[in-house]
């Protein structure tokens, strides 16, 4: 692979969380909390929606996707986090980084294109309702999130592969608990200013584009619902773009802090923390934002399970 053939490092060192020493328990226990639940969550999610005919529908459709591509997002790289957080080698394969990083990029670009799909489905939804059946079709949900897939693993393995391909052998150790871009990058022993421009690049449009495209959505919702006569639908409106909101505000929120900051101003400390957002808080609410809240949910998890553990609540998208 070219320039990869000369690369020294045999591992890298993730210094994570290493010197808040008297955090490494309880910053355990929680992410482990918080990554179990996010994985449980999201999989009822998929499971209860995929078994009941009555969420076979677009909304669901893709709240379906998005909850199976959390599962695997937080997979990628909480699992190591945890073991790094108990364990007094915090190394990975050189291999494994470029694994983890392409895994990482490949889930995080596919929720940015998803987050996006949904933000139009719902614009249809308000905007266009005697509409919205024949615009949203199976077959355009289908290209939607199929889309977002693609576009997640060309993007991810491009990315991936350029940056592999140089040369690695001086320092081997991040401050950070994965194998991040930028983090990453710093480790190459070769001028990488042609590299970080290419991740700028990326960023703006796979990250903002996307999330750009979510504002103009929601402007539009926003002044389609400012303008109904009746008080109860307003609200109803609302309430089915609050759920989408407030996970796009955790996730780009995050994303942008962290990604679209120059280059020289950044610090591997606090991006640490802000990449804790979108890797467990994010995934995490996901299930409670979007169905717990959720009336069809709810009965579907009642009538599927028994439980009885959730109050009445309205209906929300």
């Amino acid at each position: 692979m070219g320039k990869g053939n000369q690369s020294c490092v045999t591992e890298i060192e993730l210094l994570g969380f290493s010197d808040f020493r008297a955090l490494q328990v309880p910053l355990f226990v929680l992410v482990l909390a918080f990554y179990v639940f996010a994985v449980v969550g999201n999989t009822l999610i998929v499971l209860v929606t995929a078994a009941h005919p009555a969420l076979h529908t677009p909304m669901y459709f893709f709240l379906r996707n998005l909850s199976f591509l959390e599962v695997c997002y937080t997979s990628v790289t909480l699992p190591k986090l945890l073991v790094n957080l108990l364990s007094e080698s915090q190394t990975i394969s050189f291999l494994g980084c470029g694994a983890q990083m392409c895994f990482f990029l490949f889930f995080g670009i596919t929720e940015c294109c998803l987050l996006s799909a949904m933000a139009y489905d719902r614009y249809v939804a308000i905007c266009c309702p005697l509409q919205y059946a024949l615009i949203v079709n199976q077959r355009l949900c289908a290209q939607l999130a199929g889309g977002a897939w693609t576009i997640g693993t060309l993007a991810a393995f491009s990315q991936t592969v350029s940056i592999f391909t140089m040369p690695f052998c001086g320092p081997n150790r991040i401050s950070h608990f994965f194998c991040d871009i930028l983090p990453v990058l710093g480790l190459a022993t070769t001028d990488t200013h042609q590299y970080e421009a290419a991740v700028t690049i990326l960023t703006v449009l796979l990250i903002l584009v996307p999330f750009l495209l979510i504002l103009l959505s929601y402007s539009l919702i926003i002044s389609t619902i400012l303008k109904m006569p009746s008080a109860e639908g307003r609200h109803k409106a609302f309430s089915t773009c609050s759920s989408h909101l407030l996970v796009v505000s955790l996730f780009y929120g995050s994303a942008i802090l962290i990604y679209m900051q120059p280059t020289s101003v950044q610090s591997q400390g606090h991006d640490r923390f802000l990449s804790l957002v979108y890797t467990v808080l994010t995934p995490t609410f996901n299930p409670v934002i979007y169905s717990l809240r959720n009336k069809e949910i709810k009965s579907a998890l009642r009538k599927s399970t028994g439980w009885k553990l959730f109050p009445q609540a309205t209906s929300l998208g």
